[in-house]
């Protein structure tokens, strides 16, 4: 049986890879984080009261591709940022961004870094539609961004965990600019009934990497599985992978990781740099 040991919201795997844990995170939304020394290695990281910068774990030579990260409800982008360290690729760039402080309606009004209101986790719970577009709609600007820096849209691999996930699902399926895949871990695709293949212009065909753990107490495995049947059909069916790992609750696991490393390094190969 895996063991797993949790601290500020993040569970801690037996070989040291980490995934952010919802049920129980203690992050204090308050808590001021230390500016790191900008060099290879470190994280970037700002001050979560101020609009912080996304915790980035640099690439270790000139970066020709990106991942950008998203993180579940009540945690910040460090977590991710140290997890994508694990399984980095030596050209690509980790960028895991900081959602917003902000009440949530789920757990009884407390304020947390959320990236749009949750008012349940029932599958036909009403959403909060404004939210949802308005977090699509920041993704989508820090894609334009890594754009102005150097790095093309179609390097890049847009992910997350739970709410993250879900995020970047709707992102993707939403977004003018094509990407070169999507992570979407432990998470359900939000807006479900107003997304068609009419909705989607240059993403039918992305490849798409969706990971649940056969165990998870809040989000049930019942929810991946619907959403990969929606996707498989706005979708090209065959670019679609669904994995499932025993025994897994809402966290991640070192297989799980792999598969993620495996996925990112399909879809951003090396490229020559003249």
């Amino acid at each position: 049986m895996t063991r797993h040991r949790r601290c500020r919201g993040i569970t801690f795997l037996p070989n040291g890879t980490q995934g952010v844990n919802t049920a129980k995170s203690d992050l204090n939304p308050s808590t001021h984080f230390t500016w790191a020394i900008k060099r290879k290695g470190t994280f970037m990281c700002g001050n979560i009261m101020s609009a912080p910068l996304p915790a980035i774990v640099p690439a270790a030579c000139r970066a020709t591709a990106a991942v950008i990260f998203l993180h579940g409800l009540g945690d910040t982008g460090h977590g991710w940022a140290e997890a994508m360290a694990g399984i980095r690729t030596p050209y690509v760039k980790y960028i895991c961004p900081h959602a917003p402080v902000m009440p949530v309606t789920l757990n009884m009004n407390m304020a947390m870094p959320s990236w749009f209101d949750i008012i349940s986790l029932n599958h036909d719970a009403e959403e909060d539609e404004t939210g949802i577009k308005r977090a699509a709609e920041s993704i989508k600007a820090l894609i334009d961004q890594e754009v102005k820096n150097g790095i093309p849209s179609h390097r890049i691999v847009l992910g997350g965990f739970s709410q993250g996930g879900a995020l970047s699902l709707y992102t993707a399926l939403t977004t003018h600019q094509k990407l070169a895949g999507v992570v979407a871990l432990s998470c359900w695709l939000p807006l479900r009934n107003s997304l068609s293949q009419s909705v989607i212009s240059n993403n039918k065909d992305i490849p798409v990497l969706q990971c649940h753990g056969e165990a998870d107490p809040l989000v049930p495995l019942i929810f991946g599985c619907l959403t990969v049947e929606k996707l498989k059909v706005m979708l090209n069916p065959s670019n679609i992978t669904f994995k499932t790992y025993s025994g897994m609750p809402h966290s991640a696991c070192p297989e799980e990781m792999m598969d993620i490393k495996q996925f990112i390094e399909k879809q951003l190969p090396k490229i020559n740099i003249l």
